[in-house]
């Protein structure tokens, strides 16, 4: 019998332990804990570690006789979804998924918790259909609430905004009391925007004024997509709400504010860098998302290959001297440098570092946030860790003749420096370093290891579509003419990755060792170009056949490779694909 169709309320915690999964105690501790934090008891179970996802979704289907469905890939129709309203489906954490195709009485409905009796009864009730439940994770239905219902809250929510305007000009908005603030529509919209943002994996989100209305777009792998447009009169509400959690003044609309929001969104705590520019038809907002845990990768996470790994541990392996990650705005080079501290982070050691702003904190090290009004700059911070006693330094970023003229005094004196630049490949870092002022042989002396990177996406593993590979792009990808038959992926699109063809991104690297040979041609002030080709016959990869490495492997495109590398010379280094 389906469990829709009895009566009888049966309860995650009996089932697991009748299964044998979890022992007494530890359902007792699960519930303490979810108590407090909220949220569904299966997730608070593998949050503690009791039992694994797995596990939890396997006997949960076989104990109760019911399936378990992949949201992310599911395609729903439009005709289901609006069969129950949205506050049920946040309510009880379900979405409706089909009605069943060999019975149209029955509605399948995934759910985090199948055994809620309370929200089938509620459900069949309103829908008038027999409701079947299917097992789906709190995570998935999350995710899916936010893709299907998200716009809809948010369009909902900016309609009553302009509804209460137009019903209340002038009137004083600090009549109401705090509960009905927090439920106010401009709060909802924002909350709603910003929780979008998370759960669709946006790095940034950018709310801007047009000449016919406010835009809405979410940058996902890289790439701007829109989700949402309103009504122009509802871009003061939300700019001036934004303001107010970030911490910026209201009142000012002339001129740039920056401001900082933490949020938590599904028990994950997030931080929201805000930047505010007036432009001509109003204030344009963008907010770069960072998850407080999301830059502490660990160093297999990162894309590396085996033999970039080896390379990574060899430079990060150095006693004393400089490390620089290189690259443009939003290539990574935050994750990297947070995961080498995490790999240098050890009792003995004392690291501090100085970064505008701290995006991270990590256990066990001491983070300095530069102040540029408390004259707190880079340099003036610098100058007090050194008497820190510190043994490895991170600093933000090199931007000025001052930091890095520090920075090398630091490396030469005994101690380990890591920092990133924004500059084009590995080569011209050192060729900067030496425009900022600082000496040829003082730079050869103090830069251990360089590491540009960029970031490509990912082809979608489930629809990505093989093909043969054409006579320009052998060139390109450095296949000799003699080789047949080579096969390299196109993105297609699909519901798992909202058919774009891709799904999430992966790092490539020019890793540039600095040999005793390299060191000495750096020393006698070598161009760039003479410092890559003595860094490419000791055996260092480009960018360029780090990502044609990707795409030989299936994993990312050659139209993404052609974002990050323009040049369309003759790869002439053997790559063991």
């Amino acid at each position: 019998m389906r469990l829709g169709m009895g009566r009888k309320k049966i309860r995650i915690g009996d089932v697991l332990i009748a299964a044998g999964a979890i022992t007494e105690e530890q359902l007792q501790e699960a519930l303490a804990h979810q108590k407090e934090t909220g949220g569904k008891l299966g997730n608070t179970l593998v949050e503690l570690g009791f039992i694994s996802q797995e596990m939890l979704i396997t006997l949960l289907t076989k104990q109760l006789d019911i399936e378990y469905i992949e949201l992310k890939g599911a395609k729903i129709e439009e005709k289901v979804l609006h069969m129950i309203p949205e506050s049920m489906v946040t309510k009880y954490k379900v979405v409706p998924v089909e009605i069943d195709p060999d019975n149209p009485n029955i509605l399948k409905l995934a759910m985090s918790d199948p055994m809620d009796i309370n929200a089938i009864d509620d459900v069949g009730l309103i829908t008038n259909l027999q409701v079947e439940p299917m097992l789906a994770t709190e995570e998935q239905i999350n995710d899916a609430i936010g893709k299907y219902y998200g716009s809809a809250q948010a369009m909902e929510a900016a309609e009553l905004y302009r509804q209460e305007q137009a019903n209340s000009l002038g009137a004083d908005e600090d009549d109401g009391t705090n509960e009905e603030i927090d439920n106010s529509p401009i709060v909802l919209l924002v909350k709603q925007i910003i929780e979008g943002g998370v759960r669709q994996r946006a790095s940034d989100i950018h709310i801007e004024a047009l000449e016919t209305g406010v835009r809405v777009r979410y940058r996902i792998d890289g790439a701007l997509k829109q989700v949402m447009s309103y009504d122009l009169s509802i871009l003061a509400g939300i700019t001036a709400r934004i303001k107010i959690i970030g911490g910026m003044d209201i009142a000012e609309k002339r001129k740039p504010q920056d401001g900082r929001i933490t949020i938590m969104v599904d028990r994950r705590e997030y931080d929201v860098r805000v930047s505010i520019l007036p432009t001509v038809f109003g204030e344009k907002t963008v907010m770069r998302l960072t998850s407080k845990d999301g830059l502490t990768k660990p160093k297999s996470a990162l894309g590396f290959d085996a033999e970039q790994e080896k390379v990574f541990d060899g430079i990060l392996s150095n006693p004393h001297g400089i490390i620089l990650v290189t690259g443009p705005t939003g290539s990574g080079k935050s994750t990297t440098l947070y995961t080498s501290l995490s790999e240098l982070n050890k009792e003995d050691v004392n690291i501090i570092t100085v970064e505008d702003p701290v995006e991270a904190n990590i256990l066990g090290i001491n983070q300095v946030q530069v102040n540029n009004k408390a004259d707190m700059t880079f340099a003036a911070a610098l100058r007090s860790i050194l008497r820190q006693d510190p043994d490895i330094i991170m600093i933000g970023e090199i931007r000025d003749s001052e930091t890095a003229g520090i920075a090398v005094q630091a490396a030469i004196t005994g101690h380990l420096v890591v920092s990133t630049l924004h500059t084009n490949s590995a080569a011209s870092t050192i060729t900067r370093l030496i425009d900022m002022g600082i000496e040829s042989y003082i730079a050869g002396d103090a830069v251990v290891g360089v590491i540009a990177q960029r970031l490509v996406r990912r082809l979608c593993t489930t629809c990505k579509q093989p093909r043969l590979i054409e006579d320009e792009e052998r060139a390109q990808l450095g296949v000799p003419e003699d080789e047949e038959d080579v096969i390299i992926y196109e993105p297609v699109g699909c519901p798992l990755c909202n058919d774009t063809g891709y799904s999430g991104r992966i790092g490539v690297y020019e890793m540039m060792p600095v040999s005793r040979s390299l060191q000495a041609i750096i020393a006698s002030g070598a161009t760039a170009d003479v410092i890559e080709k003595q860094a490419l016959k000791e055996g260092m990869l480009t960018l360029k056949m780090g990502a044609a490495k990707h795409v030989l492997n299936g994993i990312t495109s050659i139209s993404e490779m052609k974002k990050i590398v323009h040049s369309t010379v003759t790869v002439d280094v053997d790559m063991d694909v």
